[in-house]
């Protein structure tokens, strides 16, 4: 009954116009988030202004945006590992102070992009397993195109040995 009498005193415009206004605004948040996620995570270019270890760098994109990118589809040794710093400095040698094209649709739980370094069409990730620099990460092979996980396994396969 008292349904009944709420749905009779309260003018059919209202409570409709609400519903409308509900519903445009749902559609406004629901495109506003699918632009978000669409352009969160899309290729990117910039400077390499710092290169942390064998797979992790630092990239300034236009606008001063730092990107913190850790290489996709490889491990390297970390800093204090043996052969880390050979790595870095490696890395670091082919694309320091350049202008990449950083490939990534994600980020890890860190916050960092995840991308595949490319420089003047060369896929930088590639050949730091080239040079045995760092290991095809196969963990995530599944993240990586079917392109990706053949080159790389043969990469790792007729790697040069980091001594």
């Amino acid at each position: 009954m008292v349904s009944t009498l709420r749905y009779h005193l309260i003018p059919t415009h209202l409570y409709t116009h609400n519903t409308m206004n509900a519903g445009v605004v749902r559609s406004f948040t629901l495109l506003c988030l699918a632009f978000l996620c669409s352009s969160a995570f899309a290729d990117f270019a910039g400077i390499v202004v710092k290169v942390t270890d064998g797979d992790t760098i630092n990239v300034l994109e236009a606008g001063n945006v730092l990107h913190k990118v850790r290489l996709t589809g490889i491990d390297a040794p970390e800093g204090a590992q043996p052969y880390g710093r050979k790595s870095q400095e490696y890395l670091a040698g082919m694309i320091a102070g350049k202008q990449v094209l950083i490939e990534s649709n994600k980020q890890d739980r860190y916050g960092r992009d995840l991308g595949k370094i490319m420089l003047d069409g060369q896929d930088i990730n590639l050949e730091q397993i080239k040079a045995g620099m760092a290991w095809w990460y196969r963990y995530y092979k599944k993240q990586q195109s079917q392109a990706d996980q053949i080159a790389y396994e043969e990469a790792e396969d007729h790697a040069n040995p980091l001594a």
